[in-house]
């Protein structure tokens, strides 16, 4: 009996134990997350959240003119899957910690190689990368937040708000037509009407010419009334229009000999057009 008695104290307090590890304390600056693809590339930002609750901010809670984590707790982390430039210097793919430095006029930005780090602890000599940004002047926003804003195909603002206080830095993917373009050639295999098609699609004119050998070598493994339609495509916009006319009336023959049958219908307007009737 007392065997049993020992048994079941043991395990209601095992329970107990893994009831109380499971529990999470709400934090008064919750952590938060923000993430954007621009291009090819993508950026993540994970911070926490504190509140002006009516202190002052800026030369206040935040002195100015020293090293400040960028929100509370642990270090903000900031993450890009390919090498940026920011405010047009690079930084590296990888993680890293965020840290600024505020001022009345000018903000450092800075880039810590450590990025799992409590946010007090900081060493300069770890910085990868510093760049400098204006403040400007915004409506209250009682919530610190870090938002990624004016996104185009290879550009991003960053923008660090707070306060009234607006610090924006830009981001820029760089050239990812020439990124896709290795990363299509190391893998070709299965993939070289894709290619071919993102070259025509985007008017690289400087890669027609590999782009319709792409084509060719999978017109070698497969002849289909798709990839003879793109190579018609792309041959109309080489100037080679008779060429494309022979490619696009194939293209209805192979689409119209398979089995079953392939919607030719693309490809009988594309020849129309190309034949001016």
């Amino acid at each position: 009996m007392k065997k049993t008695l020992y048994l079941i104290a043991i395990i209601t307090l095992v329970f107990a134990t893994n009831v109380f590890a499971q529990l999470t304390l709400p934090r008064a600056s919750p952590r938060a997350a923000v993430s954007q693809t621009v291009g090819d590339t993508e950026i993540s930002i994970v911070y926490n959240r504190p509140n002006v609750k009516e202190r002052a901010v800026w030369g206040g809670l935040v002195p100015l003119g020293q090293v400040w984590r960028t929100g509370a707790n642990e270090a903000t982390v900031f993450e890009v899957s390919n090498d940026v430039l920011i405010n047009g210097q690079k930084l590296a793919k990888g993680k890293y910690s965020l840290y600024t430095i505020p001022n009345q006029n000018e903000w450092t930005i800075i880039f810590n190689k450590t990025w799992n780090q409590w946010g007090t602890i900081y060493k300069q000599e770890e910085d990868v990368l510093r760049v400098t940004a204006k403040p400007i002047a915004g409506e209250h926003r009682e919530t610190m937040a870090i938002d990624i804003d004016n996104v185009t195909e290879t550009t991003a603002d960053v923008v660090i708000a707070w306060e009234k206080v607006r610090v924006p830095f830009k981001l820029d993917v760089g050239d990812l037509n020439a990124r896709f373009l290795s990363s299509a050639r190391r893998q070709m295999s299965g993939n070289s009407l894709t290619a071919a098609r993102f070259v025509l699609d985007s008017k690289l004119t400087a890669n027609y010419a590999e782009a319709l050998g792409w084509i060719d070598d999978s017109l070698k493994m497969s002849e289909t009334a798709g990839a003879l339609l793109l190579k018609a495509r792309l041959l109309n916009e080489m100037g080679r229009k008779q060429e494309a006319i022979a490619a696009a009336e194939k293209a209805i023959q192979v689409g119209k000999a398979a089995t079953p049958p392939a919607n030719v219908s693309g490809a009988e307007a594309f020849l129309k057009q190309l034949k001016g009737n």
